[in-house]
């Protein structure tokens, strides 16, 4: 059973509107029965999920037990035939290398998690033509290849080569700093994200960012109003048409510490998608960041870009069944009633954990030392400063209407955080006739945690503990009003989504890292996309 609905994460999912018109969005499907699920797909229960349409046109297994098997030359036409954008993109291959010779280096199961046959998603594929210019790992480099590779920089550029020039614009269009201390540019990119920006494939849900959610996401320690770059239409009402923001922030990437921008919130005004705006943002976004010496970056999607360095998997929890029932987002699963479902997500009326409480400014540096030492045992993460802990982790908004961020500890009543736990608000509105009930979706989206018993020979009680935190948040989540409980398959996610009652999604969220290699990292699903445990270590680092 198939669901969409819009997932987070950075900007440069959009680049697909480069070469072909549409709105810009990422799945997030569930078929587990407790999980969510769009209208369209409510009165379509037994149809095929995206991934199984692409494996059946293929002529292959959806759960295939080998997914790393290359595709025959018969499965390629048949691909290529069914996908006229890709097959266009794929026409402006490099010399002496085919359509055909590229899609052969890729394999099975990297297909899967982002293809698309129908022709609203025919940009799932982002166009070729563009990232083939990019310092990016290419389509047509195995894993194998990549892992071979030294880490490190794939293009090196030389700061005072850097153009001053702006990237040209159409005619009517110019390039503008968005200041979002001002109360008005702060509303305006409210309003040109909140109606154009991610949607669902069925337009039955849109992200709905509160201003004082971007005031919170896009003013992160250290950022540069030169990297909130936005283009207006030239004329009497100098409309805001387009966006896309970068964030300072370091990552270690292995061994490695690497300054980079996080790329997030590309978006262009839906009329304007045959500009073919998108490339011109990444390029100017990409000029301004090299300027001040950034030349690597790290932003997120949904559909296969080249090259993904990791996968993970959505998961969702339903907190108010009957309400997501009520819209179309969550189905009513072969003989259940309603109130069995009801009863089946039903959490705690009080967190458990024994000296559990919200996070305040004294935990600052505690919780930056328990953060920072858990962190170490992933492969990509954020390399956190004491300034990002207290932006990212203090709730200091008194009304409660604008909160963003929920950040929890436990106190051993002595001075010391065993334990931290967070989550983050971002709503969808409900678009279509189910809006004249409940208006918006309120979702909370796992963010980072962290415990002491990670660190006890063989992890010892770790899976017991996390679950423990979890929960309580899933409680604090459901007190403060929220829908749904979502979270990725990173971290040390995989321990404890089962036994918590999270359903597996159909949607996938790919990280991708501009101009720096490295080797492909664990994105914490096995071949089957299923939770793994031994795929964790990868990814610790949670995009918006």
């Amino acid at each position: 059973m198939a669901e969409s609905h819009p997932t987070p994460g950075s900007a440069m999912k959009t680049v697909a509107e480069s070469e072909s018109e549409g709105e810009e969005t990422m799945e997030q499907s569930t078929e587990a029965p407790e999980t969510s699920t769009s209208g369209a797909a409510k009165k379509n229960k037994k149809k095929k999920s995206k991934k199984a349409k692409v494996a059946s046109a293929l002529g292959l297994d959806a759960d295939s037990s080998k997914p790393a098997a290359k595709m025959s030359d018969k499965n390629i036409e048949t691909l290529l035939n069914n996908n006229p954008a890709l097959k266009g993109e794929l026409a402006s291959a490099p010399p002496g290398k085919s359509a055909k010779d590229i899609l052969k280096n890729m394999n099975i199961d990297e297909l899967l998690t982002g293809m698309s046959l129908t022709g609203k998603n025919q940009k799932d594929m982002a166009s070729f033509k563009f990232w083939q210019t990019q310092p990016v790992p290419r389509l047509d480099e195995s894993q194998a290849e990549r892992a071979k590779l030294p880490d490190g920089p794939i293009k090196e550029v030389v700061p005072d080569q850097v153009t001053r020039t702006p990237a040209p614009l159409p005619e009517g269009y110019e390039w503008v700093e968005l200041d979002l201390t001002d109360e008005d540019e702060l509303k305006e990119v409210h309003n040109l994200l909140n109606l154009h920006y991610v949607e669902d494939d069925n337009a039955s849900f849109r992200f709905s960012y509160s201003k004082s959610f971007l005031d919170w996401a896009l003013k992160a320690p250290g950022w540069r109003k030169s990297w909130h770059v936005g283009v207006r239409a030239k004329g009497k009402n100098n409309v805001l048409v387009a966006s896309i923001f970068g964030i300072p922030t370091k990552l270690r990437v292995r061994e490695k510490l690497v300054d980079v921008v996080e790329i997030n919130y590309l978006c262009v005004h839906k009329k304007l998608r045959a500009k073919r705006l998108t490339p011109v943002l990444i390029k100017e976004i990409t000029r301004r960041c090299n300027i001040e010496g950034i030349f690597q970056a790290i932003y997120t999607g949904g559909s296969i870009l080249p090259t993904p360095v990791s996968t993970c998997r959505y998961f969702h929890r339903p907190l108010q069944w009957m309400k997501l029932y009520e819209v179309g987002f969550s189905p009513l699963p072969p003989k259940m009633t309603p109130s069995m479902m009801v009863k089946r997500n039903r959490v705690p009326e009080k967190p458990k954990t024994q000296g559990w409480r919200e996070m305040e400014e004294k935990d600052i540096d505690n919780v930056l030392d328990l953060l920072a030492k858990y962190l170490k045992r992933f492969d990509l993460i954020q390399d956190f400063t004491r300034e990002e802990v207290e932006h990212w982790f203090l709730n200091r908004i008194t009304d409660p209407s604008d909160r963003v961020v929920w950040t929890y500890v436990v106190d051993d009543g002595k001075g010391s955080l065993s334990d931290m736990a967070s989550f983050y608000d971002l709503e969808s509105t409900i678009l279509g006739e189910a809006s004249s009930k409940h208006p918006k979706i309120k979702a909370a989206y796992s963010y980072y945690y962290a415990s002491t018993t990670a660190f006890e020979a063989g992890e010892k009680g770790l899976k017991e503990r996390l679950t423990g935190l979890m929960e309580d948040c899933l409680v604090e989540a459901k007190n403060a009003g929220f829908d749904v409980f979502n979270a990725l398959t990173l971290l040390d996610n995989p321990l404890i989504l089962e036994d918590l009652k999270f359903g597996a999604g159909d949607g996938f969220l790919h990280y991708y890292l501009y101009n720096w290699r490295t080797g492909p990292i664990k994105g914490g699903v096995d071949k089957h996309n299923v939770p793994d445990v031994n795929s964790r270590g990868g990814v610790g680092m949670v995009m918006l």
